[in-house]
């Protein structure tokens, strides 16, 4: 397995920061996606690592935006054990598409495990979560809604079997601009490594870049972040770290007390569709 993050070196096509916007004390469930600029499928840089932002969370107070633990990591793409990978400490800034200031590193799942000596290989392999705290002056430009797909309507806690659908939404740089290829449907392959795994394939597959993206199952519900591009058994497909197993451990091992913000309605079904015909 690799992970799926690129470095800003490598970028065919820069974004830009969008200041529109109010200011606000907290994201309300279901705000609409139109006019905001910090939404599920941004882009975020961490010391030149370029990732993808997954979902929103709030713990009442504060606004936070979910991205993959190794998106901070400090090793090789083929470093993929959270209890043994180096990351970036806590207090890193993170530079947020859509936001007028960083956002900080205040969760990274792997460094947690390290500090409890975590011993579940599952968790040490799949457990790829990290929080990013955004300034509250950005508070007002975000939306958890996922474009496209709207969503999500809560979080998925039972995982997918075989076959099931799933969405994703991603706009990694890699695809020079080409917003038409963001959203994507694919299959869900199972749920393996005791449930903290779910291997899927999409339309089109995600790429570097990509790491930490949403994906979603069949009605909406929030299943998991963008983890790996497996090369082997299964060749061009990607494992989805679960987000309902990252979040519990973030919460009673982390101690950080946040909880999904939900977004709009949902309709992922013929996303890619919708997004081809702009």
């Amino acid at each position: 397995m690799t992970r799926t993050r690129t470095r800003t070196t490598t970028l065919l096509a820069a974004s830009t920061l969008a200041l529109a916007g109010v200011l606000a004390p907290a994201v309300p469930a279901g705000a609409a996606h139109s006019g905001a600029t910090i939404h599920p499928g941004v882009q975020t840089y961490t010391e030149g690592a370029q990732c993808t932002a997954n979902f929103v969370f709030t713990n009442g107070a504060d606004t936070f935006i979910g991205q993959a633990a190794h998106c901070s990591g400090t090793g090789g793409s083929t470093e993929t054990d959270g209890c043994l990978a180096g990351s970036l400490p806590l207090g890193t800034k993170v530079e947020v598409d859509g936001a007028t200031q960083p956002g900080t590193m205040v969760y990274n799942s792997w460094l947690t495990m390290q500090q409890v000596g975590e011993k579940d290989a599952n968790a040490c392999a799949y457990n790829d979560f990290a929080l990013i705290k955004l300034d509250p002056a950005d508070a007002g430009r975000v939306s958890p809604s996922i474009p496209v797909l709207g969503g999500p309507t809560g979080v998925n806690t039972g995982g997918v079997g075989l076959g099931e659908s799933v969405y994703s939404y991603g706009n990694s740089s890699l695809r020079a601009g080409i917003s038409q290829l963001s959203p994507k449907e694919g299959i869900s392959l199972g749920t393996t490594g005791g449930g903290w795994t779910h291997p899927v394939y999409t339309v089109t597959p995600g790429v570097p870049g990509d790491s930490g993206s949403a994906f979603v199952d069949a009605q909406g519900r929030a299943l998991g972040v963008l983890s790996t591009l497996a090369l082997a058994p299964l060749p061009a497909s990607n494992n989805v770290s679960d987000l309902n197993k990252s979040l519990t451990y973030a919460n009673t091992v982390g101690g950080m007390g946040v909880s999904l913000v939900q977004g709009g309605a949902f309709s992922g079904p013929g996303a890619v569709l919708r997004g081809l015909l702009g």
